[in-house]
């Protein structure tokens, strides 16, 4: 199908942290490497990004789905409740009936719908045993909602390749360049296009590091990414706080 655009809804994932593009240094993404694919046989392409880092689930329904449904796109891929599951109060319930609601709502439109089963993030965060289970459970619900509504899935979660910790930034929470390549090449294969050759090469595995070494990179991860996330999270605050979406309207590519 030849889509004339496509409007990207959710949170860092989908903004495209930490895949900073080489020439300006904005975050670029998966979604920025799709949208780039598909306009390349359809100069009058638009597109648009909402997504936000930081964003929960509700935070993603109320801000970003209205304006996606003004925009009238025949494409729209919407990502969001990671963060709410690494949230201790955590209630999936309220959020997944909602979910219901805006997957719904969205096909109702008449655009097609892209959903993702998350990769498995948990080997390399603290409280795993808190967070598997509710990832698990989103990604049920995400094949739930592909079945009853006839969306496109994205399934990361049966690629071991994203256990690799070559394809992840230093944060060991957001994807690298090359792990958004690979995104977008699932992506792009689920929709049926050919995505560049190179995305789904596999990186050579990082070098094993010492016990001592280890242990290092794991005070260095500590005080530069978990101990700021906790501090927001005690504060109130959010990585997204005074960031805009980066492309708020459909526009061509260029």
């Amino acid at each position: 199908m030849a889509w004339r655009s496509f409007v990207a809804v959710g949170d860092s994932f989908t903004e495209g942290l930490d895949d900073p593009h080489p020439e300006t240094g904005i975050f670029r993404g998966w979604a920025d490497l799709v949208a780039e694919s598909l306009a390349t046989t359809k100069p009058d392409f638009g597109y648009a990004n909402l997504a936000i880092r930081g964003r929960l689930f509700d935070n993603v329904v109320d801000e970003q789905v209205p304006p996606t449904l003004r925009m009238q796109p025949d494409l729209i891929s919407f990502a969001a409740g990671g963060n709410d599951a690494l949230r201790r109060g955590f209630q999936p319930a309220p959020m997944l009936g909602r979910f219901e609601q805006v997957i719904s709502t969205l096909r109702a439109s008449g655009a097609d719908v892209i959903l993702f089963r998350f990769a498995d993030v948990t080997r390399r965060l603290p409280g795993r045993s808190m967070i598997l289970p509710r990832v698990q459970l989103l990604n049920r619900t995400v094949g739930d909602m592909v079945d009853k509504y006839g969306a496109t899935m994205v399934d990361l979660w049966i690629d071991d390749e994203f256990l690799n910790p070559a394809l992840w930034s230093t944060d060991r929470l957001h994807m690298n360049a090359l792990g958004h390549q690979r995104v977008a090449a699932h992506v792009l294969t689920a929709l049926g296009q050919t995505p560049e050759r190179t995305w789904f090469d596999s990186p050579p595995a990082l070098p094993q590091l010492s016990w001592t070494a280890a242990r290092g990179a794991d005070i260095r991860w500590t005080r530069e990414h978990l101990v700021p996330w906790v501090k927001r999270r005690i504060t109130g605050r959010s990585s997204g706080d005074n960031v805009q979406a980066k492309r708020p309207q459909l526009s061509p590519i260029r």
